[in-house]
This record gives C-alpha cells, sequence and structure tokens, in this order.
C-alpha cells in the first residue's frame, strides 16, 4: 500500500535555518531576561528571596517535562506542529507574566515558557529532515551556537530594558518574539512526513515527569533547603525509585517514550554522558563571568561593572559561538563528530585551566570567557550530529530531546554547584560578605576536570563511517503472541532537502506468524552504505526512512535466529513480504551415561554468576535442545536424579547453533 503526499512549497534552505535558529534565540533568551532583575523580585512582587527563585525554577522544571514529551509527539504527530504548539505556549505565558502582578501569576507565566525548551532539539530533527545532507552540519552547529548568542543578548538586553521602563516589559518583549516566530514557523517550515506510529506512552511520560521533577526540584533547591534536609532527600530517593519504575516500564511498552535498549548504544550513552559534562562546562562559564564582572573593585580582583555593562562583556562569548559553528561542521566533515567533540571539550578545559591563571585585567577575563565558548559551541555542535547517526531516522526528535534534557541537568548541577562554592568561600566588605577570589577559582578547576571528562567520554565513542550505522542486535530476544501481521506501509515524504524521502514500515516474524521480539531491520544501499536502521517493538514492528524509491538490501537478525538478508525494490508501491526469519538457532548435544543413553536426564544452562537461562529434559534417545542464548559463557549442567549422577561443562556461544554433548560419571554411591 503506498500514501504520496501532495507537492509542498520549498522555502529556500537558509531560510529555514535562520528560522528555526531564531527560535532557538528565543530559548535561550528565556532563560537570561529575568535573571538580572532576580534580585529586584521580592520587593517588586513582595515575597522573600527563596520564594523569587521560583522563577527560575518553574521555568526549568517544565522545559525539562516538556522537552521528552514534545519531542516523542514532534516524532508521532509531526515536527512543524509541536513547534507551533511550542510557540504557542510559550507566548501565553509571556502574557500571563506582562499582566501580572503576584508571585503566583508571573511564575505561572515563566512555567509555561519552558516548553520553549522543546524548540531545540524539535528543530534540529526538522533539519535533518527537510535540509540537503551537505547542509544539515553546518546549519545543526548554528542552531546550537544560538544558545549562546542568545543568552549573551539577553543579559544586556534585560538590563536595559529594566532601565528604561517597566519589568513588565520584560515579559511583552517575550512575547513578541514569539509572536514574529508563530508567523514565520508555518509560512517557512514545511511539515514532515517522517513520523513514529503508535499510541503515546502516558505511563513513561508520567513517570519521567515525576522522577524529572523530583530530581531537578531537589537539585535546584538544595542549596536553600540544605543538601541534608528531609526535603532534599526525600526528592532524591523519590527520583531514584521512580527511575527504577521507569526504566522497565519502558522496556515492556510497544512505542515508549524513550528507547531505553537504543539510548544503552554506546554511541547514544556515551554521548548523552559527555553532553551532561558539557552542560555543566558550559553553564559554569555564564554564571562565574557577570558575577565576576559585576564583583565591586573593593574586593581586589571585581570589575564593578553595571548589569549592561556586564551583558556586553559577555557578548564576545555570544558571538564566538556564531562564528566558530562554521568551523565545527568543517571539522565533522572532515574528521567526524567524535574528534569535533573532543576539540570541543579539550578547548573548554584549556581555557578553563587558563582562566585560573588570568584575572587580573578586564580583557583577559573577557577572552576567557570567549575561549569557553568557543569550546562549547564545537562541542555542541557534534552532540545532535553523533545522535542522529546513531538512532533510526523516525526517532531524530525524541533522541535529541533525551540529549538536550541531559544538558540541562547538566546546567542545573552547575547552578546548584557555584551557588554552593561562592557562598562557601567568602570574604568580609564592610558589614557583608561577598564570594572570594578562590571561590571562582574553584568553580574554573570543577569546570575544567568536567571538560576532560566529557572528553575522555568521547574517547571511548565509536566511530561511525557514514551517518545511519548498522546496529547491533538488542539481547534478549524472545517470541510474543501478538495478532498477524499487517502489510508493509510507504508513505512517501517530499521536502527541498529529501525529494522523495519514504518511510517502508513492516513486522518481522517467524513462519507461525508469531512476531519476533529484539530483532533489528538494517537498511543499506547496494554498495554497503547505510541508510537507516530499526528496532522492532513489542509486536514485531519496525520502520525505516530511506532516501527514495529503489533498490536496497534489508538484513534481518535477532539474537536466536539466523539472520536473513534481502535485495528489495522498495518504495514504489511495491507490496513487499514480510521478513521472516525461518531458522531458529540453538544449543543441542546428547546425553551418556556408562549404561547408554540417559532418558529424562534434566538439562540446564546458567550463567557463571549464577543465573538460571533456561532448562529442559532429554528424549528417549537421551538429546536435548535449548534455544540458543546472547553470545557469552554459560555453564551446561546434567543431572540424572534417579542413578544420583550429574555433570557439568563450560559452553562458549558465539551466535552460531552449538552441539555440546555430555557424559555422566558414574553414580554416586551412598554409604550406610
Amino acid at each position: 500500500m503506498s500514501a504520496h503526499a501532495s507537492p509542498r512549497r520549498v522555502a529556500p534552505t537558509p531560510l529555514v535555518v535562520a528560522v528555526l535558529s531564531l527560535c532557538g534565540t528565543i530559548v535561550a533568551l528565556q532563560q537570561t531576561l529575568v535573571v538580572p532583575l532576580l534580585p529586584e523580585f521580592p520587593g517588586l512582587l513582595h515575597t522573600t528571596t527563596e520564594d523569587a527563585s521560583w522563577l527560575v525554577t518553574a521555568t526549568l522544571l517544565t522545559s525539562a517535562v516538556a522537552t521528552p514529551i514534545v519531542s516523542r509527539l514532534a516524532d508521532m504527530t509531526g515536527k512543524r506542529l509541536m513547534m507551533i504548539v511550542c510557540l504557542v505556549v510559550m507566548i501565553a505565558g509571556s502574557v500571563v507574566g506582562a499582566l501580572g502582578t503576584s508571585l503566583g501569576a508571573v511564575v505561572t507565566g515563566r512555567a509555561l515558557q519552558g516548553f520553549a525548551a522543546a524548540l531545540i532539539p524539535v528543530g534540529i530533527s526538522i533539519m535533518r529532515d527537510e535540509l540537503p545532507r551537505e547542509r544539515v552540519g553546518s546549519a545543526v552547529a548554528l542552531m546550537s551556537a544560538t544558545l549562546g548568542i542568545g543568552a549573551a543578548i539577553g543579559l544586556p538586553l534585560s538590563g536595559f530594558i529594566s532601565e528604561h521602563a517597566d519589568w513588565h516589559a520584560l515579559f511583552w518583549v517575550a512575547a513578541g518574539m514569539g509572536a514574529l516566530m508563530l508567523v514565520a514557523v508555518p509560512l517557512v517550515i514545511p511539515e514532515s512526513s517522517v513520523r513514529t506510529r503508535g499510541r503515546f506512552d502516558v505511563g513513561g511520560a508520567i513517570l519521567l515527569s515525576a522522577a524529572l521533577t523530583s530530581l531537578l526540584l531537589a537539585i535546584s533547591k538544595g542549596g536553600h533547603w540544605g543538601w541534608t534536609s528531609e526535603r532534599t532527600l526525600v526528592l532524591f530517593v523519590a527520583a531514584a525509585v521512580l527511575l527504577a519504575v521507569w526504566l522497565p516500564v519502558e522496556l515492556r511498552v510497544a512505542r515508549p517514550l524513550v528507547d531505553v535498549r537504543t539510548s544503552a548504544r554506546p554511541a547514544v550513552l556515551l554521548t548523552n554522558l559527555a553532553s551532561v559534562l558539557l552542560g555543566f562546562a558550559m553553564f559554569g562559564n555564564m554564571l562565574t563571568t557577570t558575577q565576576l564582572l559585576q564583583m565591586p573593585k573593593a574586593t581586589g580582583y571585581g570589575f564593578g561593572l553595571s548589569v549592561i555593562d556586564a551583558g556586553l562583556g559577555m557578548l564576545p562569548a555570544g558571538l564566538s559561538m556564531v562564528l566558530l559553528a562554521p568551523v565545527s561542521a568543517a571539522i565533522t566533515r572532515r574528521f567526524g563528530a567524535k574528534t569535533t567533540l573532543i576539540t570541543g571539550a579539550l578547548i573548554m578545559a584549556g581555557a578553563y585551566v587558563g582562566r585560573v591563571f588570568l584575572l587580573d585585567q578586564l580583557w583577559q577575563v573577557i577572552v576567557g570567557a570567549a575561549l569557553v565558548s568557543m569550546g562549547t559551541a564545537v562541542s555542541y555542535a557534534a552532540m545532535p550530529t553523533l545522535i542522529m547517526r546513531a538512532v533510526p531516522i523516525t526517532e531524530t526528535a525524541s533522541a535529541n530531546g533525551l540529549n538536550t534534557l541531559l544538558r540541562a541537568i547538566g546546567t542545573s548541577t552547575a547552578s546548584a554547584t557555584v551557588a554552593a562554592v561562592l557562598t562557601g568561600t567568602v570574604m568580609r566588605l564592610g558589614p557583608v560578605t561577598v564570594p572570594a577570589l578562590d571561590a571562582f577559582k574553584q568553580i574554573f578547576w570543577l569546570a575544567a576536570i568536567a571538560g576532560l571528562a566529557a572528553a575522555a567520554v568521547a574517547l571511548a565513542l565509536p566511530r561511525s563511517r557514514a551517518a545511519a550505522p548498522a546496529p547491533s542486535v538488542a539481547p534478549g530476544t524472545a517470541e510474543a503472541v501478538a495478532p498477524a501481521p499487517e502489510a508493509p506501509v510507504h508513505d512517501e515524504v517530499k521536502g527541498p532537502g529529501r525529494e522523495h524521502e519514504i518511510v517502508v514500515r513492516g513486522v518481522v516474524h517467524a513462519e507461525s506468524g508469531r512476531p519476533i521480539r529484539g530483532a533489528v531491520v538494517s537498511v543499506l544501499r547496494i554498495d554497503g552504505e547505510p541508510v537507516d536502521w530499526s528496532r522492532v517493538d513489542s509486536t514485531g514492528a519496525y520502520q525505516v526512512a530511506l532516501p527514495g524509491p529503489g533498490r536496497y538490501l534489508v538484513v534481518t537478525a535477532a539474537d536466536g535466529w539466523s539472520p536473513r538478508s534481502d535485495v528489495l525494490d522498495l518504495g514504489e508501491g511495491t507490496n513487499h513480504q514480510h521478513l521472516v526469519l525461518t531458522e531458529r538457532l540453538s544449543l543441542t548435544g546428547l546425553v551418556r551415561g556408562a549404561d547408554g543413553c540417559a532418558e529424562g536426564a534434566l538439562v540446564t544452562l546458567t550463567r557463571p554468576s549464577g543465573e538460571s537461562v533456561a532448562c529442559t529434559r532429554a528424549n528417549a534417545e537421551g538429546r536435548y535442545a535449548l534455544p540458543l542464548p546472547g553470545a557469552g559463557r554459560y555453564v551446561l549442567t546434567v543431572v540424572d536424579a534417579t542413578q544420583r549422577r550429574a555433570g557439568s561443562t563450560l559452553v562458549t556461544v558465539t551466535g552460531h547453533s552449538e552441539t555440546v554433548d555430555v557424559d555422566l560419571p558414574a553414580p554416586t554411591r551412598v554409604l550406610a
């Protein structure tokens, strides 16, 4: 069955990149617009300093919760649609904040603004769908760099607005920017038809949202409440328990909110781990530099700049991120995204070490911050590329959403760490205490360590020679009863960069019709270049995105089954057959005793660590057969209870059917 999308009006590539990048800039502005006024909000809203901090915490929490949910919905219902939804919610939040006069109203507005955070991962996935292949790298690098330029512009802009207008104008400016993008996105950005089918994982979304809220609330409020207070500890424990419940739920759901198995692949797992560390290092730069520039000259190290001047001092750092975007894309094209990530992390680490010793002059502080931002630009541009090369094309938005979420955890941890260090290492300045110079140096050392750790993690990343690597088979393959498979569906996609892209869907099953869980379908061009891959869900369904109709090599593999390869013509309305695995791999053998075959002997397979894997009994001829487990070492044990005989042997499984015969020892003599 084939469904063809109607032709769409195609916007020029530079215009698409510009609109998406401006959306990214708006995200960064949401994080910084209220920062200069935080010390004044307790008086403006008649509240305490601790309660006023909810103006930042509320945005952090909603962005963390919204990012994975919106990203998943973007893969399922349409990426442009979810960008429009996020912009509408952000504009609504800005209007609520602009009209609000109480803490509750303004916090509600800030919470709604947090939905804008999902614009980054969704926008990056749109770039993959809509741009020519050779333009994706530079566009993603620019999109990542907008985080820096938005933060750099936000500080002086908010300071200027607060000095020349009422503080409500900050929210009106945010609403106006959002309204412009709400007009531009439907006009410029086409709706991609590369989508994931299935039902939204409501249970997984609720559990993950509760876990993230508990974790980030503990991190962001632990400094106020006390890191050993009951509230903080209860939240950390609740986050751990909820995540422990969420993981097995995601493994059982047909279309999970987060594909845990794919997220556990080295390329994805290590990139996400590096993103947490780099998020820590990046945010430490912004938090410390602005405070350092505003510290009074009487401290002996401060420069006494105003909010506007300190924000202007961060402009070179933000601009450097934009200037480095094409450089990071060039490094990725020439040497690969792994090298780009390592290079950026090392630049950040080196720049922070330099900042420890170069703090005497204003230009040294500004240049040091700019060098850190350069490293941030290079490393941040590499992470979405690494993620998109390691996940199925139909999962790019949700995978980038998870990566963005983990970066947010890194930035939240940096915020808490910076606050703890700056309030813990202080000096007296008249009647007040202010952070000592050593406090800033300690933060720089911590950020340098985070950068070095990110580089070390990146070194362990596997190298990828092409954009869509063929994945390994997931362990734990098993069969499950499900409805009869449906015929594959082909959905043609039109776009400026992917003119004839199609999505092919089908089911992997055994000859009996039972779907094979845990199977992986890899699609390659006839010349061997990887195209896309898909891990089947619990019903055996798969889907892959192809660059256009044509002849492809389709490789299907699953633990415990002999792999299958087919050369198929896909996309021209062809109704190709289901992918059927016919040969079940097994571990077989003969159980013998001194008196012949051991009929009915119990045969068990265990891991060397003691876990039971499978068991069966020998037939009348003494033969046994067990489903072949995943590759590894096992202990095969045979027990003949009637004759008090038992024997074990070590078995190494390599992915092929194995034959292992076992000779039982003589019967054990029982002493009277």
